[in-house]
Order: C-alpha cells, then structure tokens, then sequence
C-alpha cells in the first residue's frame, strides 16, 4: 500500500507554492526552533508521526491554537497529502501567526 501511494503522490505532485517548504527545509527550521503541527486526525498521529510533532487536528486548529503559542515563531503544519494543512496554514494566519509554513506534499507514514 505504501508503495501505491508513493506512486500516485509522484504523479499528482503539485509544484511549490507559496509558504510551501520541503522535508529538508522542515528539518532545518525544527533544528532552529520551529514548531511542528500535526494537522491529521489522532488515529492518524497515532499510527506516526514526526519526532517532536504536536497533534492539533485541522478541524479544531482555530480553537486549539489561539493563544497557545507565540504568534511570531515558526510554525510549520503538515497532514498526509498537505491539503489539510494548507487549510490550517490559513486559518494560524487569520488568528494572527507571523511565519507559517505547510509541509509540500504532506507527510506520509
């Protein structure tokens, strides 16, 4: 099954857009203090996830993350596909977040 999806994501691989940053970006702004949100379902967290990542699904991000953390430090969002975590990118920015950015592609266990 991992291997189907690998396939399909290599097809449908959308170019980068803007706020779009890839792993290795990811790993080096981590290394600098970034914060990483896990933007999928808690089943989802729980079958894995990246090291250090904190769970707050997409569909509570305006509720969870208000005030929860310094609206000037990275943020860095991801879900499966990157298109949960296109929406939660969205919505950090309308509460007020500075630097947020969405893991191109997502990030698949």
């Amino acid at each position: 099954m991992k291997e189907l999806m690998k396939k399909v994501r290599k097809y449908l691989k959308r170019g980068i857009e803007n706020g779009d940053i890839t792993v290795d970006e990811m790993e080096n702004m981590q290394k600098d203090g970034a914060i990483i949100i896990d933007v999928r379902s808690p089943q989802e967290y729980e079958e894995g996830h990246i090291d250090g990542a904190i769970l707050i699904p997409e569909y509570e991000i305006d509720k969870k993350a208000l005030d929860k953390f310094d609206v000037t430090k990275t943020i860095i969002v991801y879900c499966s596909s990157g298109q949960r975590s296109k929406k939660a990118k969205k919505k950090l920015e309308k509460l007020g977040y500075k630097t947020v950015y969405n893991l191109k592609d997502g990030w698949f266990v």
